[in-house]
């Protein structure tokens, strides 16, 4: 067992390490004249995420996304008090990774905010965001639910976050993580489009903690008998 407060610790550096090359990868970009495109910014997250998971997926899970928590809490992995270790975890690490990111890198494209594409009605934008946090959540789900965090684990997390931004940001912007798309949004002043941020995403992994929570609490109560 880990302490709050090693958790918190993890899930901070976590959270810095993926808001740095999420939004970093995209402001670099800016600054070749999208040398790079989709592509660069899909596969930045992934590498982030198989750092991430590979390294601190054993203490705190390896959340980094305050919707990911919420779905870990439906599930009922974590207790409410170790929802504000995360969401507070989760939070400042992004903040500091778009500092980072301003400071060595650049403030091209916001700092990397998310922006939904409103070529396309928001009827679509908010479903395919919801879509888009829930796939993170079922696979996240479907790798705990298999003995936990392991084996292709990362790939596995860190290649649906890279599918998700290559075949939907054109559409919804594919953020998944509220703490992703505050961060920049905050310290570049853009915040128009953070309550798409701070709503779908959460409807997505809640949806999917509801899907499995009967599951977990068979397995648990199996593991205990």
């Amino acid at each position: 067992m880990y302490s709050n407060f090693q958790i918190f610790i993890v899930e901070l550096m976590g959270t810095f390490v993926l808001v740095v090359f999420a939004t970093g990868s995209i402001v670099y970009d800016v600054q070749t004249g999208g040398l790079y495109g989709i592509w660069f910014a899909a596969i930045a997250p992934f590498v982030a995420l198989i750092i991430g998971v590979y390294s601190f997926g054993k203490i705190s899970l390896a959340h980094f996304n305050p919707a990911v928590t919420i779905g870990y809490y439906i599930t009922g992995h974590i207790s409410k008090i170790q929802v504000i270790w995360y969401f507070a975890a989760e939070i400042i690490g992004a903040i500091f990774g778009s500092l980072f990111v301003m400071k060595f890198i650049g403030t091209n494209a916001n700092l990397g905010a998310n922006t939904p594409n409103y070529d396309y009605s928001i009827l679509l934008i908010f479903p395919i965001e919801v879509l888009a946090s829930g796939l993170l959540m079922a696979v996240i789900f479907t790798v705990v639910y298999t003995k936990g965090l392991k084996g292709f684990s990362g790939i596995a997390i860190g290649g649906i976050v890279g599918l998700d931004i290559f075949f939907l940001a054109i559409i919804s912007g594919a953020s998944m993580n509220p703490a992703r798309a505050l961060a920049p949004a905050l310290l570049s002043g853009v915040i128009d489009d953070l309550w798409l941020y701070w709503t779908a995403p959460f409807v997505g992994t809640m949806i999917v903690g509801f899907l499995f929570r009967e599951k977990f609490a068979k397995q648990r109560k199996k593991e205990n008998s």
